[in-house]
């Protein structure tokens, strides 16, 4: 890592405790918080805030402060980086800005940690996934624009996953096309792997030595965790590999595609829209990616939306008992993002189709809570169950600090 002249804001205090505004841009929305890191990194939230429906006629901004006070307001038609500015402008109000961290979505070979961000840094950044990595650069150089020479860390979603083996992360292609274009699987959503990971192993008296964690949301993804790293996850070189998602296919046979470009002469473009933004849920019920509605129109007798769902549970089981075999047993399984948090119905038919490993949890149960944010589901089985709300803000921030005490020791 190149040796970066660490600044931050007039009164922000020593460096082991400092305010980090977390930055974590998605395809039409930004979410940001600002948070108050002790000398132990412990991070409370003075702000949370995002903006959604970016680019339409109205975004709109919500915000909640740290007593919990609410507020939401239209500002208008904005781009990303004028999101920033608004989202500067809101933390500013409950705190100085000591450093800035921003999710960055593809690391590739290059970044196996956070890195304070330098030109070099930036250009790498850049070159790497333009398509994947573009919105999270426009915020880094929205927030440079803003704050001046702050420090900014890029905070990558792939490096939770730079411990998988090579059995894991090795694609079956020639050996010198694998070598000369850095071909690898490198898994998503590590941001929230490493933090659900974290806050479960804070337990005391559990066994999360085998563990397996569900990110289920628009995005969707699975990982095996042994003791805290992870060895195996559903998302390959881009995160469209693994599970069926909200708009994403997931795993299909690379076969079908090179049969749809000769046969129904689709070309590679249109299929790649496809792929990622017309499959998942959406393709499969014509309906909606939202599972929301497709659990009411399942209810309804809407027999696409049913299938969708059934292929849903299907490939997330299928997945959790690959990683049994690839963990060589199983201590418990977590769920997380958007469905895992809030759809009790996808939960309970995931578990009931593992209940041959000793998965149990039962509809009605409504567990324990051992701290905030996380719920015990089984029914004391020898696997246990959990739903755990993650916060990739709060790990975001946790990280910029370890990245900015690393490279000032330097």
């Amino acid at each position: 890592m190149a040796t970066t002249s660490l600044k931050f804001e007039t009164g922000s205090g020593p460096i082991e405790t400092m305010n980090i505004l977390s930055l974590n841009p998605g395809s039409s929305s930004l979410k940001f918080g600002l948070f108050s890191l002790d000398d132990t990194g412990n991070p409370t939230p003075l702000i949370r805030g995002s903006l959604e429906q970016l680019g339409s006629p109205s975004a709109n901004l919500t915000t909640t402060d740290g007593t919990g006070k609410a507020s939401s307001s239209d500002v208008g038609p904005v781009k990303l980086s004028e999101a920033v500015k608004h989202a500067v402008d809101e933390c500013r109000q409950h705190g100085t800005i000591s450093a800035v961290g921003c999710r960055v979505v593809h690391g590739g070979n290059a970044f196996s940690h956070p890195t304070v961000v330098d030109q070099a840094t930036l250009a790498t950044i850049k070159s790497l996934a333009p398509l994947h990595n573009a919105r999270d650069v426009e915020s880094i150089e929205a927030a440079r624009k803003v704050l001046g020479e702050i420090s900014i860390v890029a905070v990558f979603d792939t490096a939770f996953h730079q411990t998988l083996p090579k059995i894991a992360s090795t694609y079956a292609l020639p050996r010198e096309l694998i070598e000369s274009h850095h071909l690898r699987r490198f898994g998503f959503h590590g941001i929230s792997y490493q933090y659900v990971s974290e806050r479960l192993r804070s337990i005391n008296g559990h066994n999360f030595e085998k563990l397996v964690i569900c990110h289920l949301g628009n995005g969707a993804s699975v990982c095996a965790v042994r003791n805290g790293q992870s060895i195996d996850t559903s998302m390959g070189m881009t995160p469209l590999e693994g599970l069926v998602m909200g708009t994403r296919s997931g795993d299909v046979d690379p076969g079908l595609i090179l049969y749809l470009e000769r046969e129904a002469h689709i070309h590679m473009r249109e299929l790649d829209k496809m792929l990622n933004s017309a499959s998942g849920l959406l393709g499969l019920s014509g309906l909606s990616g939202d599972v929301r509605e497709l659990e009411q129109a399942a209810k309804d007798g809407n027999r696409d939306a049913k299938l969708a769902i059934d292929v849903f549970v299907y490939r997330v089981a299928k997945y959790i008992g690959a990683y049994a075999v690839a963990l060589q047993g199983l201590s418990a399984i977590a769920f997380s993002g958007g469905i895992g948090e809030h759809s009790a119905t996808i939960r309970q038919r995931v578990c009931d189709m593992l209940r041959f490993l000793g998965v149990a949890v039962s509809q009605d149960y409504r567990g324990s809570q051992p701290i905030p944010g996380v719920t015990r589901m089984d029914q004391y089985g020898p696997v246990t169950v959990w739903v755990v709300k993650t916060d990739e803000e709060a790990q975001i921030a946790k990280e910029t600090r370890s990245a900015i005490l690393g490279s000032a020791l330097q």
